[in-house]
């Protein structure tokens, strides 16, 4: 396998960069080194700027087919290794941790990434966002880190599929001092056949042999920090009271075989959204942007309507 990493990019085949793609370094919150990617826009006068934000474990190079979509689309985009994924720098020493200590630290690594970059992007901001990353994204316009004009919202990670007893065992977990470690611990390495993201193997593929090249990359589970930061931001997050004040256009949609968050929490907060639409992609998993061609097609035809609704 060709691999290239002189840029800090991360070239496999089957996954070929956004056109003048380049790696921007940013310090986040402490500090922290943060790698983040510039794709300029191909048309001229430029669109917007399509600010992506990945989901847990995921990382830049993953979401170059998704930054070529909006490149077309006439967008620049933005992409970011959140802190403690990818090859930003991580929160603890053993980098498999999925860890973060609260989600105003993704949050802050938003703001400063944009702030760092705002000369070369232009307006007007999309934020487009998944699971994790829709948590991020919704908490930081919700309380004004980011002003975007519209956003769009893959399989948002809004609720967490755990019961009474299980949110007492994090808490509990953290009260003890055990926020650093694993909240299960790391399996045998997964097969196609298995996984539980994607119908789409192809597209399954890339992931795997981009972390094969660059094991870096590669995060493992949760901590109980994690899962307990997580409960924390959706809970405040989902407010009425904070979402009535969102009045931008949004677009999620939901996978109709959804095993890893909860869509119920969709149709809630869609409801709660002034101007808001909510579909749900039938018979496709969690990663409905790495999903087969017809299960992305309709995500895009929702992006689309969204801009046109912002008239953009």
């Amino acid at each position: 396998m060709t691999t290239s990493t002189d840029d800090n990019i991360i070239d496999v085949p089957g996954n070929p960069r956004p056109d003048g793609a380049r790696i921007i370094w940013f310090k986040g919150g402490g500090g922290r080194k943060l790698r983040a990617c510039l794709v300029p826009a191909i048309a001229d006068p430029a669109r917007g700027t399509c600010i992506i934000c990945p989901g847990r474990s995921e990382f830049i190079e993953k979401y170059f087919e998704v930054a070529r979509d909006v490149q077309a689309r006439g967008f620049a985009a933005i992409i970011i290794d959140w802190p403690g994924q990818g090859l930003s720098e991580r929160l603890l020493d053993d980098r498999q941790k999925g860890h973060i200590d609260r989600f105003e630290t993704f949050m802050d690594a938003l703001h400063n990434g944009l702030e760092a970059m705002q000369d070369v992007l232009p307006r007007p901001y999309i934020a487009l966002a998944h699971s994790m990353g829709g948590a991020i994204a919704l908490a930081a316009i919700g309380q004004g880190l980011v002003k975007v004009d519209a956003a769009a919202f893959s399989a948002p990670m809004w609720g967490l599929p755990l019961g009474r007893m299980q949110r007492y065992f994090v808490w509990a977990m953290r009260v003890m001092g055990r926020s650093n470690d694993f909240a299960q611990k790391p399996g045998p390495p997964e097969r196609f056949e298995e996984n539980i993201v994607t119908h789409d193997k192809v597209r399954w593929t890339v992931h795997e042999d981009l972390t094969n090249a660059a094991p870096d990359l590669s995060l493992g589970p949760v901590t109980w920090g994690w899962l307990g930061a997580s409960l924390d931001i959706v809970s405040r997050i989902t407010q009425p009271a904070v979402l009535s004040k969102i009045d931008i256009p949004v677009f999620v949609a939901s996978a109709a075989e959804e095993k890893l968050v909860d869509n119920r929490v969709h149709s809630d907060v869609a409801e709660n959204l002034p101007n808001c639409e909510h579909i749900a992609v039938e018979n496709a998993y969690h990663e409905i942007l790495m999903e087969t061609d017809d299960k992305r097609a309709l995500f895009w035809a929702g992006f689309d309507r969204m801009l046109a609704k912002a008239n953009i």
